[in-house]
C-alpha cells in the first residue's frame, strides 16, 4: 500500500469521487493506516491553521487606543534628591499621569502634550511630590482630610494610647504605612486580636515585658504578613534581642525605628537601626556606661529618670554632643526628632486653631491640644487642685509652664548641637499628640528644620524623598517615572521660603485632583 502523506490528505478531501463511493466507516476499515496518518497530519496543522486565522481577524481589528495622559504643564519641578543637595529644578516642565503612576517627565521642547490629553496648566507654579509623614497617628476620616488638605499624601502610622487606633478604612485618605511593636508586650500591638497573640501581647501589671526570642521571631513573621512596613522598637528591648530584630527585619524588608531605653542607643545605631525616633528620646545616646547598665532592669523607673536628667543638664557645649552627632552622622541612622511636639513650648509659634483644616478636628480626637483661644499648651493640674484659690492655680499652671518650656528649651539647644555634625532627617509631626493636629503640624515640622538648621530645599527633601533614599521606597518621594502619581502644585517657590509649601494650588492623589475644599466639610 502507497504511503498517505499530508500532501495526500489535502488533495484525498478534495476527491468527489471517492468521498461520493466510500463512507467514513468503509474508509476506516479499508484505509485503517492511511487514514491514522491523515488524522495526525491534520491535528498537527491545526494550530497553524487556528494561527493564522486569529492573525487574520487581528489583522482586521483596529489597533487598541490607549486613552491620552493627565498631563501637569509648564511648572518648576523641585529636586529633591540626594537628601536636599542637588538643585537641578526642571523649569517648563511636562509631566505624564496613566494609571496612578507617573509615566513621563521632562521639559516642554522634549515632551509634546499628546493630543486629547487632559491639561493642568501649571505655568508660574511649583511641583514638589507629597509629603510623607513619617510617624503620625490618623484615627478618623477628619484627621485623613485634614493630612489631605495640607499635602500629606503619606502617612507611617501608629495605633497607640495616646493616638488611638489607625482608622484603615477612612476615605479619602492619605497612603498608610502601619507600624508594629516588636519584642514585647504592647495591648496596641496590630496583633493584639489575634487568637494566638492576644495572651502573650497583653501587657501586664507594671510595664511591658521582652518577648522570647522564639515567640518575637514568630511575631516578625506574623505581622509582616499583615503589611506592617515598620517596627517601633520600644524601651524595654534589651541590646541582644535589638540586634538580631534589626537584622530579621531588614531581611523581610522591614524598616525599623528605635526609640531605646534599655538599648545602649550608640548599641542601636551599630546594629544597623534605621531610624531614632524623637528630641527628647535619643539625647540618652550621650549618657555614661554606668547609667545605661541599670536601665536594663529599669527603663521605666528612677534609673531612667537619672539617665534623662544627666542627658538634659549636660551643657550644650559639651564635647560629648559634638562626638555623638559625629557618631550619628557616620552611620545609617537618620534622626526623626517630631519637633513639632515641642512647638507650642518653644518661641514664635502661633494660635493652630486659626489653621482653616483646624476646623474640622475634633479636641477629643487630639492629645493635650492647645487652648482655641490663646492657642497656648494645656497643663492640667490633678483634680483635687479645683478646691484651691484661683490664684494658686494660676501659679501653678505657670510653674507648669514654665518648667515644660525650659525643658524644651534646653532640647532644642541640644539638637542645634547635634545638628553641625550634619546628620540625616526625616521629617514626622507624631500627630495627634501633644498639642499637635494632623496635617497642620506636617508644616510646623518643616517650618521647624529651617529654624533649627536646614535649607528649605532640605526640609523639603526631609519630607520626601530622603524616605526613599533610607527606606528603599521607589514608589514614592520623586516626581519620576514609575512613582505614585501624588503631587503638590505650589503657588510659590518652596526652595525661597518653607513657608510657600503651604501654598497649595492644586492636589493630585494616587493621579486624581482631589477638590481640596470639599476636604473641609464635616
Amino acid at each position: 500500500m502507497a504511503v498517505f502523506t499530508c500532501q495526500h490528505a489535502v488533495r484525498y478531501r478534495s476527491c468527489n469521487n471517492m468521498s461520493n463511493l466510500l463512507t467514513m466507516r468503509s474508509l476506516l476499515h479499508l484505509l485503517p493506516r492511511t487514514w491514522l496518518r491523515f488524522a495526525v497530519c491534520l491535528f498537527a496543522m491545526m494550530p497553524a491553521m487556528a494561527s493564522a486565522r486569529s492573525g487574520r481577524q487581528a489583522q482586521n481589528q483596529p489597533p487598541k487606543q490607549v486613552p491620552p495622559p493627565l498631563v501637569l504643564a509648564g511648572g518648576t519641578i523641585i529636586d529633591v534628591t540626594a537628601w536636599g543637595r542637588s538643585a537641578n529644578d526642571v523649569p517648563d516642565a511636562v509631566i505624564y499621569i496613566r494609571d496612578g503612576r507617573i509615566t513621563a517627565v521632562g521639559p516642554r521642547a522634549a515632551l509634546p502634550i499628546p493630543k486629547g490629553s487632559k491639561v493642568i496648566d501649571c505655568t508660574g507654579k511649583y511641583l514638589i511630590p507629597g509629603l510623607i509623614d513619617g510617624f503620625a497617628g490618623m484615627n478618623s476620616q477628619t484627621q485623613a482630610n485634614a493630612n489631605l488638605y495640607m499635602g500629606v499624601t503619606s502617612v507611617v502610622a501608629s495605633s497607640d494610647s495616646v493616638r488611638g487606633h489607625v482608622d484603615q478604612h477612612a476615605n479619602p485618605a492619605p497612603h498608610l504605612y502601619l507600624v508594629d511593636s516588636i519584642g514585647s508586650t504592647d495591648d496596641w500591638s496590630l496583633l493584639i486580636h489575634d487568637p494566638e497573640w492576644a495572651k502573650k501581647l497583653k501587657d501586664p501589671p507594671g510595664r511591658p515585658v521582652e518577648l522570647s526570642p522564639e515567640d518575637t521571631a514568630r511575631q516578625l513573621q506574623d505581622t509582616a504578613k499583615l503589611g506592617t512596613k515598620v517596627l517601633w522598637l520600644g524601651h524595654d528591648l534589651t541590646a541582644a534581642n535589638t540586634q538580631w530584630i534589626v537584622e530579621k527585619a531588614h531581611q523581610l524588608g522591614l524598616i525599623t525605628y528605635g526609640e531605646f531605653v534599655s538599648t545602649s542607643y550608640r548599641i542601636g545605631v551599630q546594629d544597623g537601626v534605621d531610624v531614632l525616633l524623637h528630641m527628647g528620646r535619643y539625647e540618652l545616646g550621650v549618657i555614661p556606661e554606668e547609667l545605661q547598665k541599670p536601665l536594663a532592669e529599669d527603663p521605666g523607673g528612677s534609673a531612667s529618670r537619672t539617665a534623662y536628667g544627666y542627658a538634659e543638664r549636660l551643657p550644650p557645649m559639651d564635647s560629648h554632643w559634638g562626638d555623638y552627632g559625629n557618631f550619628l552622622a557616620s552611620h545609617h541612622a537618620a534622626l526623626m526628632p517630631t519637633l513639632s511636639q515641642f512647638y507650642l513650648r518653644l518661641p514664635n509659634h502661633r494660635n493652630l486653631w486659626h489653621e482653616p483644616a483646624s476646623q474640622i478636628l475634633s479636641e477629643t480626637e487630639l492629645d493635650s491640644p492647645p487652648d482655641r483661644q490663646t492657642g497656648e499648651a494645656v497643663y492640667p493640674l490633678s483634680l483635687w487642685t479645683r478646691h484651691l484659690p484661683n490664684s494658686t492655680i494660676h501659679w501653678m499652671e505657670e510653674s507648669a509652664r514654665k518648667k515644660a518650656d525650659q525643658q524644651a528649651s534646653r532640647m532644642w539647644t541640644i539638637n542645634r548641637r547635634i545638628f553641625e555634625a550634619y546628620p540625616h532627617y526625616l521629617a514626622a509631626s507624631g500627630a495627634p499628640a501633644m498639642g499637635t493636629m494632623p496635617g497642620i503640624s506636617m508644616h510646623t515640622e518643616l517650618e521647624m528644620l529651617v529654624r533649627l538648621g536646614l535649607s528649605p530645599r532640605e526640609a523639603v527633601a526631609a519630607a520626601t524623598n530622603n524616605y526613599a533614599e533610607q527606606f528603599k521606597w521607589s514608589e514614592l518621594g520623586q516626581i519620576a517615572p514609575g512613582r505614585r502619581a501624588d503631587i503638590l502644585v505650589l503657588d510659590g517657590d518652596p526652595t525661597v521660603s518653607i513657608w510657600n509649601v503651604r501654598r497649595i494650588n492644586t492636589l493630585i492623589l494616587d493621579g486624581n485632583e482631589v477638590d481640596r475644599g470639599a476636604l473641609l466639610k464635616k
